[in-house]
């Protein structure tokens, strides 16, 4: 059991690192995209909410599909020894929104960094 709570950790570590990088490659796409919407008169605010609700929407996705795949294997396991309960819905739900806080925390710092996109320097990086 002590190996595959290790095994949960470094699952969770990368996926925070893949989430971490797939929102850092989306604001380097948008940088352009943010700097106008700066220029325009957009709040920092605004662009924080922006990409953290697009990390969002992935983080559900993702934990939905999660989810899914979670009732599938606890149903195929539950006939090995481990003595899973199949309806176990704390430790389903419970582990979904620790999944959805990582990935949020994931997210939050590339969104921070949206924010302190310079207007001029993205305008004329084109």
């Amino acid at each position: 059991m002590s190996l595959l709570g290790l095994f949960a950790t470094v699952a969770l570590l990368l996926s925070a690192a893949g989430v971490y990088g797939v929102m850092t490659y989306l604001v380097e796409q948008r940088a352009r995209e943010i700097g106008v919407r700066l220029a325009l008169g957009a709040e920092r605010r605004d662009i924080l909410r922006l990409m953290m609700g697009r990390g969002l929407v992935l983080a559900l996705w993702g934990a939905a599909i999660g989810l899914l795949g979670a009732l599938g294997l606890t149903r195929f396991l539950h006939g090995m020894p481990f003595e899973l309960d199949q309806a176990d819905p704390v430790t389903h739900i419970s582990l979904t929104l620790l999944l959805i806080c990582v990935a949020l925390v994931a997210c939050w710092i590339p969104a921070r960094r949206a924010t302190k996109v310079d207007p001029l320097v993205a305008l004329k990086a084109e």
